[in-house]
């Protein structure tokens, strides 16, 4: 018998031909003219429950929500508590799949056993170590020397000009600053090759120092990479932390200098209040940025598992160690972390909002 529901499905889902991609963007259309068309008649016809109305505007987004954010995100929980074994069956002897020849594999509740694991294996522990080192370092750097770039900037002549060079690295994806930052970092045995390409140890070579392998020992390498980080960074600290800056009344440092307030002491006790709620914003975003940074650390680590950070683990455990428990850990740990920064976060942007 025909079976028409399950013919349809693999031909909407895993259209191979390219009229059966036409096709089904041709129906997906139709489908999303056709709901759409009911909503607004819906709308206009007074018979129709109110609640019917809100439900036809918020269904599709409920789905698509609870669907795409809440089913993976509560998946993602109890995956975490999850191990795999060995099945056993009755006579307490492995389970062989007939087809496969290997032993089936069976999910059983582990508790906190996998988060156990990431505080105490060495490896693991050494990710979260360079997670917190991105997470303290990058934030302040950028940020400081965003602000420095701010205050020197602004009262450039060729001030839009830098802020286009500086603002930049901002507009160039985390791969392409990875590549641009690897021929940086290059290395060449100098007992083989004299002339080194990487421009770092070019200079080194200039100033008649021995070249580097800037991405092999550890903690040097993660700090080469946080480097990358900060120079995409501080170009967004610089632009907000500029317009806050540019944002101080006139008549509030006028006043000052008339008490004779300038140089350092206007910077400390005007402008640095006056930008605080702005500077914790800047902090805040960047940690966040930090947190997820993957990019950055899987292109140019070089599969060196001593640069890893969480955001990169839980893609190494899940999808190249076979460890989805591990991973699902990891990914837990990471929401966790970020929670309370995104709860600052928004506390201060609206303490910010208040203040205008």
């Amino acid at each position: 018998m025909f079976d028409f529901s399950s013919s349809f499905w693999d031909w909407f889902l895993r259209p191979t031909t390219a009229v059966e991609k036409i096709s089904v963007m041709v129906v997906a259309i139709l489908l999303f003219a056709l709901i759409v068309g009911a909503i607004i008649v819906a709308v206009d016809r007074p018979k129709i429950p109110n609640w019917l109305v809100v439900g036809g505007f918020l269904g599709p987004v409920v789905l698509v929500i609870g669907g795409g954010l809440f089913y993976p995100a509560l998946r993602t929980l109890w995956v975490s508590f999850t191990a795999t074994r060995d099945a056993l069956g009755d006579n307490g002897k492995k389970i062989i799949n007939p087809s496969t020849g290997q032993v089936t594999k069976e999910d059983y509740f582990y508790g906190f056993g996998n988060y156990g694991k990431i505080f105490s294996d060495g490896a693991l522990q050494k990710v979260l170590l360079n997670t917190a080192m991105w997470v303290i370092l990058v934030p302040l750097i950028a940020t400081a020397i965003g602000l420095v770039y701010a205050v020197i900037i602004d009262r450039s002549r060729f001030e839009k000009f830098a802020k286009v060079l500086i603002f930049t690295p901002m507009a160039i994806s985390m791969v392409g600053a990875s590549i641009i930052w690897g021929f940086v970092y290059d290395f060449k045995d100098p007992s083989v090759v004299d002339n080194q390409i990487g421009l770092a140890n070019q200079v080194l070579v200039w100033l008649g120092l021995n070249p580097v392998d800037f991405l092999r020992y550890w903690p040097w390498n993660t700090f080469a990479l946080i480097v990358v980080m900060i120079w995409i960074q501080a170009g967004f600290a610089m632009t907000l932390l500029s317009a806050a800056i540019k944002g101080i009344p006139d008549d509030v440092i006028e006043a000052a200098k008339i008490d004779g307030a300038s140089g350092m002491r206007l910077f400390r006790s005007i402008t640095i209040p006056s930008i605080r709620p702005t500077l914790v914003v800047v902090i805040t975003t960047i940690a966040m940025t930090s947190l997820k940074s993957f990019d950055i650390v899987r292109t140019m680590s070089r599969s060196n598992e001593e640069m890893s950070v969480v955001a990169n683990e839980f893609y190494t455990q899940q999808f190249t160690r076979g460890q989805p428990a591990i991973a699902a850990a990891l990914a837990v740990l990471l929401f966790i972390i970020v929670i309370p920064i995104i709860v600052y976060n928004v506390r201060q942007m609206r303490i910010s909002e208040g203040m205008r």
